[in-house]
């Protein structure tokens, strides 16, 4: 992979991006479950850049997973670094992007797993497969919009638009030349692997007239059920079967997605539009008429609760949910907004003339200079972390209620420490300080199982007694619900440090991120490996 320069013109606005292979978005990786895969990156750009293979569990090869300052320095202007791993227990999709700062905005592209050879997809075979990921498009360069906000404490200027496959498509100005079109026959049946790339936005999607078969998600099979509007978060990857119609339907098809929000601040409350195509046998069609989708309304909290609950397991001899049926250790971590006070003689722009930040039990997390791995492996953590990340809130409060009188968040480079092995429960509480938010949690190095979700304030008597052992869906990025929490299970069979954090990058800035380290086990094949020769240095 090449990171450069190229100009992409967009709603007409040309931009100097920072892309791979001259592409955006960039190259598909495309393995097979079982293979080893090396990927060499080479920085030609002034930025300092990592590649982030995300979803990807990186059993003992931790120093390949990406996130700047956590697993490894960046890769520096004119240096290079190889990844190395193996895709162990994993056919699906998933994705890859750079994790420093906002690159991501445009150096993202799709991880395509196939199933090993002579194994099949556990539903019909597609007649073909087609990638679609979201991202969204800014017209300034992004890394000038979250310095910006940074340095104000304000919210940071939004997307101008969202793309299918890098295209606005024709309901934006400038754009109808940019649309992304899918051509398909009667009567055959699609796999659309789709990826929400967004920096800062979950997203709805339809067809107009046209259902969908969810059987995947984040590289896991689940068990299909039928929608007409799907809803994924940055981070997140579905699987679906498209079924055309028997037939040449006189009609072309809008899909189109659009923002979930939930907050209190600005969002790009706009939409993008692909084409869904029918060939038609001869070629001397007239206009044909267009159908457009229906998508719910911009904050339908309560459609996307029932959404994700349909998510279930495959949980079968071939494909079984190893849910952790016994926990070792529970914890339970407030996730949210907050705030930072404003320097002296300066003015911010945030709450109250704060600053914003975000915070994980209050803990806004500072990335420290060295990446934390190296200094974990070395036993150098002194001056660099500390290993006394709260477990849960040192003040509790009425989460979801009305907001405490102070917000002001705490500022630190803190981990928590699990031994090999380590079953976990993690209840995550959304907060309603600075307003009540979906956030998408990702966690890196590890699938979980989402074992429950609910609204308001988690009971810690009432609320196990409905968690599903049985078939829960197994992710990497799961949304914590707007006012509400979300329990996962996982086990920390995968020795190394590995980041979990929100997946609207604008919260990822203001600190809502935290460490987990899992020790070596006792085995040779439980332990670590040491750097490769070319880790990057800060």
């Amino acid at each position: 992979m090449k990171i450069n320069y190229h100009n992409v013109t967009r709603l007409c606005h040309t931009r100097r991006i920072l892309s791979v292979n001259g592409q955006f978005p960039g190259p598909p990786l495309i393995a097979r479950e079982g293979d080893q895969v090396v990927v060499k990156v080479n920085n030609h750009v002034s930025n300092n850049v990592t590649i982030h293979w995300h979803g990807v569990r990186q059993l003992r090869s931790g120093w390949a997973d990406g996130p700047a300052y956590i697993t490894q320095c960046p890769i520096q202007t004119g240096q290079s670094y190889t990844y190395n791993f193996t895709l162990t227990g994993q056919r699906g999709t998933l994705l890859w992007h750079a994790h420093i700062s906002w690159l991501r905005a445009t150096i993202y592209g799709p991880i395509i797993i196939l199933p090993r050879r002579n194994e099949s997809y556990p539903f019909q075979k597609p007649y073909k497969e087609v990638p679609i990921m979201f991202g969204e498009w800014f017209n300034v360069n992004p890394e000038a919009i979250i310095n910006q906000a940074l340095q104000t404490g304000g919210g940071p200027n939004v997307s101008d638009s969202y793309c299918i496959n890098g295209l606005p498509g024709p309901l934006y100005n400038c754009s109808k030349k940019d649309t992304f079109k899918l051509k398909v026959k009667p009567g055959k049946t699609y796999l659309l692997r789709f990826i929400n790339a967004a920096l800062n936005d979950e997203l709805f999607f339809s067809i107009a007239n046209h259902t969908l078969t969810v059987v995947e998600a984040d590289a896991v099979y689940v068990k299909p059920f039928d929608t007409d509007i799907l809803l994924i978060a940055p981070g997140q990857t579905t699987n679906v079967l498209l079924k055309t119609k028997p037939d040449f339907p006189n009609a072309t098809f809008l899909m189109a997605a659009r923002p979930y929000f939930t907050g209190s601040g600005t969002f790009d409350n706009s939409t993008t539009a692909g084409i869904l195509k029918y060939k038609h046998p001869s070629n001397n069609i007239k206009k044909l008429p267009l159908f457009k989708p229906t998508l719910p309304a911009i904050n339908a909290t309560g459609f996307v609760a029932n959404f994700t609950r349909k998510f279930r397991s495959l949980a079968n001899s071939q494909f079984p949910a190893n849910v952790p049926q016994t926990v070792d250790r529970k914890f339970f971590f407030t996730v949210g907004l907050g705030s930072n006070p404003c320097p002296s003689n300066t003015t911010c722009q945030g709450p109250n003339g704060t600053k914003f930040a975000a915070s994980v039990n209050n803990v806004s997390f500072a990335l420290p200079s060295v990446a934390l791995l190296q200094a974990h492996f070395f036993g150098q953590a002194n001056g660099i972390y500390t290993s006394d990340f709260p477990e849960q809130p040192l003040t509790p409060f009425n989460y979801t209620g009305s907001p405490p009188n102070n917000t002001m968040v705490t500022n630190g480079t803190k981990a928590l420490v699990l031994s090999f092995n380590t079953s976990v429960e993690l209840v995550l509480q959304d907060t309603s300080i600075n307003g009540a938010e979906s956030h998408p949690l990702h966690l890196h190095g590890f699938n979980f199982f989402v074992v429950g979700q609910g609204f308001g304030n988690y009971d810690p008597t009432k609320d196990p007694a409905n968690f599903n052992l049985k078939d829960p869906v197994e992710r990497n990025t799961a949304g914590v619900p707007a006012g509400g929490w979300l329990a996962i299970r996982f086990l920390a069979d995968n020795p190394g440090v590995w980041f979990m954090h929100c997946h609207l990058d604008v919260h990822t800035s203001w600190g809502l991120r935290m460490p987990w380290i899992v020790l070596d086990g006792p085995q040779p094949n439980q332990k670590l490996p040491p750097p490769p020769s070319d880790l990057p240095k800060c």
